[in-house]
């Protein structure tokens, strides 16, 4: 069974940045993909990113496209969100996600994943 585990999470000021972390408990996640989504308050959760197995091709939502990165570590069997120029709209709880699958057909859907983390809350001032 994976675990991830996502820390990193806090309070900013817009403009400020957070780097998230994912940790996972298993060594054969490093030939998974990973992703980040994240749910507002009363809205749907929703994508962030995405990573394949190595980094090689990553996906972003449009409204985080220039903003944040997504890389990994896959010594570490941890990826991570580099989040910039943070705007109050980016405040939620960001979860982090895995799919065993080696072919994705729609890596922006959650239906994709196979384990997900408990979620760390980003919150963004004024």
């Amino acid at each position: 069974q994976v675990q991830l585990v996502e820390s990193g999470g806090g309070l900013v000021q817009a403009g400020g940045s957070l780097r998230l972390s994912c940790a996972a408990s298993a060594r054969t996640i490093s030939t998974y993909a990973r992703a980040w989504f994240r749910q507002a308050p009363g809205k749907e959760r929703e994508f962030v990113a995405h990573s394949n197995w190595n980094g090689g091709n990553t996906y972003y939502a449009e409204s985080v496209i220039g903003r944040f990165t997504i890389s990994r570590d896959n010594a570490k069997n941890t990826v991570y969100l580099q989040m910039d120029s943070l705007k109050p709209e980016d405040t939620a709880v960001y979860y982090c996600a895995a799919s065993r699958a080696i072919t994705m057909r729609s890596p922006r859907n959650m239906g994709e994943y196979d384990y997900w983390g408990q979620g760390t809350q980003v919150t963004v001032s004024s």
